[in-house]
């Protein structure tokens, strides 16, 4: 007999769960969306659920399990935190230890920000939105009040980590390699189509490798990509 699960079934199951819960709540007049609402409820179960479970396995053993009993550290309670979602802010109950050793990796000491939200930052940000006009996105959409102080960290450490990749160093071989530019949307005091010049890498184990991005004002001469190639030169 396998153990291997039926997808259709899983589907079938998952369906199911979903109509159990908008009925219910249907029943108990909670809206789908919005603090307070079925999709807020079932992310603090969800991210308290994956915090226990980081908890045993840090302690070394289950809630109220009497193994633990003398074991040197135990559960401490919980303290009350508000994170940023994708659906708006969702307060959870994080658990603690008596020696203060837990450190929790599904929503990390002093995170306020699940990773969505810094990618919907980031997205409307290459959109050639302004860090008021995200803001006021964030407020008018999920209810949530985001400054546009923590927007500008948000895109300052992309640029950073942007600038480190940029210059890394590269394979010193690539048997084949591609030059071209794609044209995207650039806020420069105001919104318009800039080039993007990109040089892709094949590697000797057939595996293509972004050598590097360059922004461009429209010209795209021989001189121009004689820079490119020499600066891909020089990083390996």
């Amino acid at each position: 007999m396998s153990d291997t699960m039926d997808p259709m079934a899983t589907d079938v199951d998952q369906q199911e769960l979903a109509q159990q819960l908008l009925a219910q709540a249907k029943e108990q007049g909670i809206d789908l969306v919005g603090p307070g609402g079925l999709l807020n409820r079932l992310t603090k179960n969800v991210l308290e659920t994956a915090l226990e479970a980081e908890m045993d396995e840090h302690l070394g053993y289950e809630k109220h399990d009497v193994s633990g009993r003398g074991s040197g550290n135990s559960r401490n309670g919980t303290r009350t935190k508000t994170v940023l979602t994708e659906i708006g802010p969702v307060e959870i109950d994080v658990p603690r230890d008596t020696g203060s050793t837990f450190d929790p990796q599904i929503v990390r000491k002093r995170q306020r920000r699940l990773t969505g939200v810094d990618e919907i930052v980031l997205s409307l940000s290459a959109k050639g939105l302004t860090t008021g006009e995200i803001a006021a996105h964030f407020a008018e959409v999920f209810g949530a009040r985001v400054s546009k102080d923590t927007i500008s960290r948000i895109t300052e450490k992309v640029i950073g980590e942007m600038t480190e990749w940029q210059n890394r160093p590269l394979d010193p071989v690539y048997p084949v390699m591609f030059i071209d530019a794609i044209h995207v949307k650039v806020r420069d005091g105001q919104v318009t189509n800039r080039p993007v010049y990109v040089a892709i890498g094949v590697s000797v184990s057939g595996e293509r490798d972004i050598l590097g991005l360059w922004a461009g004002d429209g010209g795209e001469g021989a001189k121009f990509w004689l820079s490119v190639l020499t600066e891909i030169k020089n990083r390996g």
